[in-house]
């Protein structure tokens, strides 16, 4: 049995027209599945719940939808069980179908996980800060303070207002909404904390951001050394007292380029503490976790079983 967790309005609404062709491949195909369609944010934690409380068989659960949803549903996983996790991308971003080495197109991603025998192992992340109590969120993909999650909220806002039209859609949305933030977002002092013995102080931060695979804002290679089955998180910091300088940075990362630039430092760590003198916004695979001073990251190493 199959069951498919699909949102669809992922991909401004592109899911649901997706499903419909990728439902009727498998009702030709003779696979036995279930779907379940969300309608609301925690919908597929909702499933997830469902499908696993009492459960003692394997399972293979296949998130249809953007990097949102699988985050999702990575966030209602539990991980006492015999759980596999599949992926069809059908939305805006698609990052980590990127990193997966995941076909571009849905249909072929069907065929794929339909034929697939291969399983691999990957680490995720956990996002920690406090909202009155403590508040974890997972991501496979990355999580990051400052300037990039600055985007990745500005992003949401117009897909909530019903706003993602040209010229926000696609990689060129990304870059415009980027070039906006560049001009919003103001540097902030703070420093790190790696593995809890080595502290890094900086000026003028304008973001943090730690990578468990490589790519991120539709296809910007942050952190290209970046591997999902080496127990660590590839840190990212860009730190400079004009602002002019994040251009040329970005310009490279959105090339592929491994170049070093004046204010851009990276570490690796398996836990990373970041506190900031004045709150920024947080983002966990896009998502939002809104304005936050202190941050822990940590890298959990290879628990999460995915459909390659």
């Amino acid at each position: 049995m199959l069951y498919f967790i699909v949102n669809p309005n992922a991909g401004n609404g592109r899911g649901g027209k997706i499903w419909g062709r990728l439902e009727r491949r498998l009702r030709f195909s003779g696979v036995e599945y279930q779907a379940m369609i969300t309608e609301a944010p925690g919908d597929s934690q909702h499933y997830i719940r469902q499908l696993t409380d009492n459960s003692h068989e394997p399972l293979l659960i296949v998130a249809v939808g953007g990097d949102g949803t699988f985050n999702e549903v990575l966030n209602g996983l539990p991980f006492s069980g015999q759980v596999t996790l599949g992926y069809i991308p059908t939305g805006s971003d698609n990052d980590l179908a990127r990193c997966l080495g995941l076909p571009g197109s849905p249909r072929r991603c069907l065929k794929k996980l339909l034929k697939s025998q291969g399983r691999r192992t990957l680490d995720y992340g956990v996002l920690t800060y406090e909202a009155g109590t403590p508040v974890h969120r997972r991501f496979l993909v990355s999580s990051g303070i400052g300037y990039d999650a600055a985007v990745s909220h500005a992003l949401l806002n117009t897909r909530s207002k019903g706003r993602l039209r040209f010229p926000h859609r696609g990689r060129f949305g990304y870059v415009l909404m980027g070039l906006r933030q560049i001009f919003r977002t103001k540097p902030v002092s703070g420093y790190l904390m790696l593995d809890g013995v080595k502290r890094v102080e900086f000026n003028h931060i304008y973001f943090v951001t730690a990578h468990i695979l490589p790519y991120k804002g539709r296809g910007f290679c942050f952190a290209p050394k970046a591997d999902a089955s080496d127990g660590l998180l590839e840190v990212c910091v860009f730190h400079q007292s004009s602002r002019w300088k994040l251009i040329p940075v970005l310009r490279d990362i959105s090339l592929g380029r491994v170049r070093s630039h004046a204010g851009l430092r990276t570490f690796r760590c398996q836990e990373l503490q970041v506190h900031l003198d004045s709150p920024m916004p947080v983002h966990t695979d896009g998502e939002s976790c809104f304005c936050q001073t202190d941050i822990t990251m940590h890298c959990i190493k290879q628990k999460l079983r995915v459909v390659v």
